[in-house]
């Protein structure tokens, strides 16, 4: 049986933002996005719901030589969530793990000055902050992005995907006030089998949607 498709991803973040209607024009409420898939997902869902978008740098830690496996990620405030499990298992070395987080560390850097453009980040305290992606694997890039967004002392992380796996799903309902995922496959493959365009995105078109947000924002989310 073929399973259920979204178009693409502003097509997910519509579908999301119809599960997320009682934050609709919070005055307290913000979506931050993890780059680069949950910024068009996030996009729909902070139109729709009228509450500001920006985007919150997390990078996943691959092993080496298999870097679609996560054995942890890492935040922009240097919270770093790790599976020690996995490390001990595969036998990465002290310096192949360093090696990688060097590299990641980098390029969280070069990303945060990419999409941020000269903005300020966030003030999240007190803040209902909506965590959106793409969809949830592992979920090493969603822990990470709960652990440093909880020490900002928000009044409520939502973790919000248009697809998960369900242990992954499970797993993030354990740290998060609240999990939203309408699509909980029990196999779940991955993230692009539940896409029809899943196209790998680019810096600028990146930057386009948070730019495009942020001057709605300005206008009081007059236009669409």
């Amino acid at each position: 049986m073929r399973p259920f498709r979204y178009r693409d991803r502003h097509d997910a973040g519509l579908v999301l933002a119809r599960e997320l209607l009682d934050y609709a024009g919070h005055p307290n409420a913000i979506v931050l996005a993890l780059p680069r898939g949950g910024v068009p997902v996030g996009y729909e869902v902070a139109l729709h719901l009228r509450v500001p978008l920006d985007v919150y740098v997390v990078r996943k830690l691959g092993v080496p030589g298999h870097e679609e496996l996560a054995m942890g990620a890492l935040a922009g405030d240097g919270t770093c969530v790790i599976d020690r499990r996995l490390i001990a298992s595969v036998g990465i070395s002290q310096q192949s793990f360093d090696s990688v987080i060097a590299r990641e560390i980098a390029e969280l850097r070069r990303r945060q000055i990419a999409y941020r453009d000269k903005r300020p980040e966030r003030e999240l305290a007190q803040k209902r902050v909506i965590l959106v992606d793409d969809g949830l694997a592992t979920g090493s890039s969603m822990h990470a992005a709960v652990a440093a967004v909880r020490s900002h002392k928000p009044a409520a992380i939502v973790v919000a995907v248009p697809v998960g796996a369900l242990e992954t799903c499970a797993s993030l309902q354990r740290v998060a006030d609240r999990v939203v995922c309408p699509l909980q496959p029990e196999y779940f493959g991955a993230v692009g089998l539940y896409y029809d365009d899943f196209v790998q995105l680019e810096d600028d078109e990146v930057r386009r949607l948070l730019a495009r947000a942020a001057l709605l924002e300005s206008n009081r989310w007059k236009a669409a």
